[in-house]
């Protein structure tokens, strides 16, 4: 199943404390819950190395007593080798790339074999944009999976109805309105599989720093899969039929289910193990508990609100390449230009600063991300479009500090639940600011409406930084000492 971010515009598409971290007060409604005593000035502690660690505490995380003991003389792996050398990681990093790719392939190959059933452009793209919209109904109807069921039984669950589906797209019986209820029900478990897989990234690595550098991971893999999978996807279609090529990402779905059920450990359920009630009173109730939390709703609003406005030029980047004469090899790079710079800026964040940086960086780069695309008020030529692009990709570095802040603000019993909420909003937003770009678009210049887009973009999110900035001084303590929450950017250093 992918990840958070599907959409190549990135940020905008993922656990045992640490050693002299305090324990975190098992009420949702207990205060306070910042992330840092202030984004701008977290506070210093002097956190134990991760190869220390188990020298000290009796009780090491879970991603501690996956590496190598403190007393080999072999040197420690630090920043992303880190999160590799875990071993249950290694098996969800696998995982996550099979299923991605077999969303990907299926998706494409799924609106080829619409458009050759029934010859019809509004039915092939429907398919597509079926992806989007049912996030927001799975991910809020069934978010209480995540917290009520073990973790590994619901993403092998997940990987196994999402294979079902797909082996019944396969079947030359199965009628045009059969294939979109299938395309659907995928979309509806996509969140689920997401959020469960996120919180138990905490389980896996703990909270710290090897959590953040391992969502980091998947996002980046996310990343790389659209520049990638289309790819693969038309070699495919050119070898295979559609069926053919659908058949093949059943296998992905399988064998991504293989890998978690037998390379991650079997852990109870956040919620005490499976329990009676109504799954959608659950869910409801823990979307309002999440929602209801200042802090937690600033930050996940951070989240979403630039992914709504940063999807405008990857949305209308076939009519903008119309509008300045652009050919079709010059679309492509268009449409690859965001991710790429998302990448790149992820990449050195995660292996180059330490986690005290990113977690400074993480307001002043969320108000300026938006600003490149200002630059289409000007209606650039190629060059300089491709440059405004590559700018907004980089703004979206914020997210892997942003990170730490949210499963710190988040109470542990609620950790999946608000996963799968922030999944499925991330994605809907993504869903309706492509739309929301495209009806401008009717009446419009394309190059102004993207310019406008990062206008109100940067309005609304400098408005949200005031907010998380209210949020964490507001959860401080009143005596200046740490938060009860620990400020996971001196946490783990392992990024060197």
């Amino acid at each position: 199943m992918p990840s958070n971010s599907p959409s190549p515009a990135g940020g905008p598409r993922d656990a045992a404390d640490t050693p002299h971290g305090p324990t975190r007060p098992r009420d949702p409604s207990a205060a306070p819950r910042a992330a840092t005593a202030h984004p701008a000035e977290p506070v210093p502690v002097s956190a134990p190395s991760p190869e220390r660690a188990d020298l000290i505490d009796p009780k090491p995380s879970p991603a501690l007593r996956d590496q190598a003991p403190a007393a080999s003389p072999e040197p420690t792996p630090r920043g992303y080798r880190a999160v590799f050398a875990v071993r249950e990681f290694r098996a969800v990093f696998a995982a996550h790339l099979l299923s991605l790719l077999g969303v990907v392939v299926s998706e494409l190959a799924l609106t080829v074999l619409v458009y050759d059933l029934t010859g019809s452009p509004l039915l092939s793209a429907l398919t597509f944009a079926l992806g989007f919209l049912p996030y927001l109904v799975g991910g809020t109807l069934f978010a209480g999976v995540a917290d009520r069921y073990p973790a590994r039984r619901v993403l092998v669950t997940c990987d196994l109805i999402c294979a079902g589906c797909v082996a019944v797209m396969v079947l030359p019986g199965t009628p045009i309105g059969g294939l979109l209820a299938l395309r659907c029900l995928v979309a509806s478990v996509s969140p689920v599989f997401t959020g469960t897989r996120t919180a138990a990234l905490t389980d896996i690595l703990g909270e710290g720093d090897l959590y953040v550098l391992g969502r980091s991971l998947l996002r980046i893999v996310s990343q790389s899969a659209l520049l990638i999978g289309f790819g693969v996807g038309g070699v495919l279609l050119a070898a295979l039929s559609a069926r053919g090529a659908i058949t093949i990402t059943v296998g992905t779905f399988l064998c991504s289910a293989a890998l978690l059920r037998f390379g991650t450990r079997d852990r109870p359920a956040r919620t005490g193990g499976d329990r009676g009630g109504a799954l959608l009173k659950e869910s409801l109730a823990g979307a309002r508990v999440v929602l209801a939390d200042r802090r937690i709703r600033a930050l996940m609003l951070l989240f979403w609100v630039p992914a709504l406005f940063v999807v405008a030029p990857e949305a209308l980047a076939a009519p903008y390449a119309d509008e300045i004469g652009l050919g079709p090899a010059a679309l492509g790079l268009l449409m690859c230009a965001m991710p790429v710079g998302h990448i790149a800026a992820e990449l050195y964040a995660g292996a180059v600063l330490a986690p005290r940086i990113r977690s400074r960086i993480v307001l002043p780069v969320a108000a300026a991300g938006l600003l490149p695309l200002l630059l289409y008020g000007l209606r650039p030529g190629m060059v300089l479009t491709l440059v405004a692009l590559a700018l907004a990709g980089v703004g979206a570095a914020y997210i892997i500090g942003l990170d730490q802040w949210f499963v710190d603000a988040v109470p542990e019993e609620l950790r999946g639940r608000a996963m799968t909420l922030l999944t499925a909003g991330l994605m809907t937003v993504q869903g309706i600011g492509m739309a929301l770009a495209g009806l401008a678009a009717e009446f419009l210049p394309v190059h102004g409406v993207v310019a406008g887009s990062g206008v109100i973009g940067v309005v609304c999110t400098l408005l949200l930084v005031r907010e998380v900035s209210g949020t964490a001084r507001a959860t401080a303590p009143a005596d200046g000492g740490r938060t009860e929450v620990r400020d996971g950017a001196d946490q783990h250093m392992t990024s060197g």
